[in-house]
């Protein structure tokens, strides 16, 4: 066939395009040599990435810790959920602990899955290469091949050893997913064990569980022995008390920062005190529970505060806490006779055996009469020693009634024990003992910290300190008063948490205040109007506390006169302001809500509210002009006296007779007030006297100059003026008129001139009629 010269182009590119389709699907081995150094640098970026993801690894070392401490930890709780007696308290700890094993355990199970599928593609990928016939360094004549067989060989060198090592990585991934779904596995399976027990102990918690105790054999027919038993119980409180601690350690730190504190304060203390200098000003200290090294009172301290903080903890670490109590008072106790230390020495004795009794669970009549017998011993104690325990540091009646608590709790014990009732009978046999220990802890805690006040009070009043401005009786009474009420919380918290109480009443009572309620349109829960009515109460208390900081708690008119500025009363406006808006918000109650409240308060202020609002914005405005201080001599009408307390409503003035008045700002600000200290002290005295008209008035006024030169509380810069008022038939009236330093030492200084005067007088032989 022949073709036009013009199709001749036409056919050449069909031509080329031919060999250039053919050249893409030849095998590869015919390349070009830019196609096999491409994949020589693929080969090489992978193994380099490989590598460096297996030399960074994957964390398989920590990973297999977790692994192995969850599954140590489950496998306890395992071991632990085989005793027999385990309380509602330890069951709910055992599902927290499952719950965060669980959670641990999803998340190691998570990084391995990331791990195993990132492995997989690596994997996939050196497989890939170590496949690809271009980069097989093989004995052919291929001229390009051969150029580059050396870094061919040393590649599927380095393929061969990532692969070996993605692929342990691979299998070692396996393993521990494996293990991990073992756990998961076991995790479950004790999740469900838990909550049986649980619903079983919620049916027969006041049910019989064991057969009364006159049916029962001498020695259980138990499957494990009673080490096993303990030793089981062991495990499993163990486990609970480290999971307690490594999720309350923030909690534990705080305690142990304020025991830090309350050591330092009181050993500071203990030096300033044992100074001679301070000693011969404050006298010999002696108390019996503080020293200047206070390490045991601080632990006490610090044991007592540790309930307010861990409200939640378990039984078992509830009751080692009281043993180490019980240790701590015995350090401190002195003054007891022999049969009192012999009493005391088996109550710690008798209070041990009985926490490590509580754990096994065999129902013997040999068991339970030891536990009985325990019980009547504390019975015993009760009747006849503590019932005649004096403390101090609470009302008598609070003491009689923690041990009559006690010892019913005791009895009841016996009954339920003789019935059948055996984890209850535990229960609260030892939750009444607890608030034995506790009541006897509590009243050393308070003793000590009233020691530190008493201690403080007697530094700062030397050093002129905080307590030096207050009063010392009523602030230990009030200090006490307080300490009683922390008691009362800190013994109520221990005693519920031990019955398994106090979580059944904190949700209830967390449930009543939040729960929302509704009084027609308004809005609001018990918890809020709680809150409104604490932070209020607290303002109102720091408010009247703010001039005792400011050195303004006492005024009195003996010493030099001492103005002090109106900021007492300025910081007083601001705390009410901020507790105010704080309480509005805290009550929850809705800005339009509060316009309305507003608005029917411009109502009551119309009707009959104007005086309180005049003397509150007088006292807002008395704090601004500042027309008198605290410590000013003002003197308003028929009232006159020394400024002692700007309120927000009204102030306080101290006169002379030693008597308070207290006077509405609005008269403050609205009558003609008289400030004789505004600007100075010092004031101009008067005094009316008459002598004979043929007195020498010379002499006289020499005599007068003379005996004021000598008074004291004189101005000496300031000359004394005598001046002729009035001449009547036979006399002549004198005023006159001196300068006295202070308003307050005037009526001294009137005195003493006069006395002094009639004696000068008298030997000039001039009458005073």
């Amino acid at each position: 066939m022949k073709y036009p010269l013009a199709k001749l182009p036409l056919l050449l590119l069909l031509t080329i395009s031919s060999l250039f389709s053919y050249a893409q699907v030849a095998d590869s081995t015919s390349k070009i040599p830019d196609t096999l150094l491409f994949k020589i640098k693929q080969a090489q970026s992978t193994v380099t990435e490989v590598n460096s993801s297996n030399k960074q690894g994957y964390n398989f070392e920590v990973i297999a810790a977790a692994v192995a401490k969850i599954n140590t930890d489950v496998a306890a709780l395992k071991q632990g959920l085989k005793a027999r007696d385990i309380d509602t308290k330890a069951l709910q700890s055992y599902e927290l602990i499952l719950k965060d094993a669980g959670n641990k355990l999803e998340k190691v199970k998570n990084a391995l899955m990331k791990s195993n599928d990132n492995l997989q593609k690596m994997m996939e990928k050196v497989l890939a290469l170590s496949n690809d016939t271009v980069l097989v360094a093989d004995q052919s004549q291929d001229i390009d091949k051969a150029l580059y067989r050396n870094q061919l060989q040393v590649i599927k060198l380095r393929l061969q050893n990532t692969g070996e090592i993605t692929g342990a990585n691979l299998e070692r991934s396996g393993k521990l997913l494996a293990q991990v779904s073992a756990i998961d596995i076991l995790i479950n399976d004790l999740k469900t064990a838990v909550a049986d027990r649980m619903q079983q102990q919620g049916k027969v918690a006041l049910g019989r569980e064991v057969p009364v105790l006159w049916e029962s054999t001498w020695l259980a027919n138990e499957k494990s022995s009673i080490w096993e038993q303990i030793e089981n119980s062991y495990l499993g409180q163990k486990q609970i008390i480290q999971y307690f601690f490594s999720s309350t350690w923030d909690k534990r730190i705080l305690l142990w920062l304020m025991a830090l504190v309350f050591f330092v304060w009181v050993h500071r203390n203990a030096r300033l005190a044992n100074r001679p200098a301070v000693k011969r000003k404050i006298g010999e200290l002696k108390f019996t529970d503080l020293h200047p090294f206070p390490f045991l009172a601080t632990l006490i301290v610090a044991l007592n505060f540790l309930p307010l903080l861990e409200n939640d903890a378990p039984s078992i670490y509830i009751e080692i806490i009281q043993m180490v109590l019980l240790l701590a008072i015995t350090k401190h106790l002195s003054g007891l006779s022999a049969t009192q230390w012999r009493v005391w020495i088996q109550f710690i004795v008798a209070y041990f055996i009985l926490i490590s009794v509580a754990t096994v669970s065999n129902q013997g009549i040999a068991f339970r009469l030891l536990l009985i017998g325990l019980h009547l011993f504390f019975i015993y104690l009760g009747l006849r020693f503590f019932s005649k325990l004096r403390l101090q540091q609470f009302p008598k009646k609070y003491v009689k009634a923690v041990f009559a608590v006690g010892i019913f709790l005791n009895g009841l014990a016996i009954l339920l024990n003789v019935f059948g009732r055996l984890s209850l009978s535990k229960v609260l046999a030892l939750a009444g003992v607890v608030g034995w220990i506790q009541l006897l802890a509590l009243a050393t805690f308070i003793q000590i910290l009233l020691d530190a006040l008493e201690l403080q009070i007697r530094i700062s009043a030397c050093s002129k300190g905080i307590f030096s401005r207050i009063n010392h009786g009523k602030t230990r009474e009030s200090v006490k008063k307080i300490l009683w009420w922390l008691a009362i919380v800190v013994w109520s918290v221990v005693f519920l948490n031990h019955l398994n109480l106090m979580d059944v009443l904190f949700n209830s009572l967390q449930n009543a205040l939040s729960k929302p309620r509704a009084f027609g349109a308004v809005h609001f829960s018990f918890g809020n109007i709680l809150f409104f009515i604490f932070i209020i109460y607290i303002a109102n208390k720091i408010q009247k506390s703010v001039p005792i900081v400011f050195g303004e708690g006492t005024l009195s008119y003996e010493g030099q006169v001492e103005q002090k500025s109106s900021k007492v009363a300025l910081i007083r406006l601001v705390i009410i302001i901020v507790a105010l808006l704080l309480a509005l918000t805290a009550s929850g109650l809705p800005m339009d809500r509060v316009t309305v409240v507003l608005g029917a308060l411009g109502v009551g202020i119309g009707l009959g509210m104007q005086n309180i609002v005049n003397n509150f914005v007088s006292g807002v405005i008395l704090i601004f002009e500042r027309p008198f201080r605290i410590g000013d001599f003002v003197e308003l009408a028929d009232k006159k006296g020394r400024v002692k307390d700007i309120g927000i409503r009204s102030s306080k003035l101290l006169t002379q007779q030693g008597s308070e008045v207290i006077i509405p700002n609005g008269d403050l600000l609205s009558g003609r007030l008289v400030n004789w200290t505004l600007s100075h002290d010092y004031v101009k005295t008067e005094l009316l006297f008459k002598v004979p008209v043929e007195t020498n008035l010379d002499q006289l006024k020499q005599l007068i100059e003379e005996q004021i030169a000598k008074t004291q509380h004189r101005m000496d810069h300031l000359p004394p003026e005598m001046l002729v008022n009035t001449i009547a038939a036979g006399a002549i009236e004198i005023k006159l008129l001196a300068w006295v330093e202070n308003i307050y030492a005037e009526p001294m200084f009137k005195s003493e001139l006069m006395i002094g005067l009639i004696k000068r007088l008298n030997e000039a032989e001039i009458k005073i009629l």
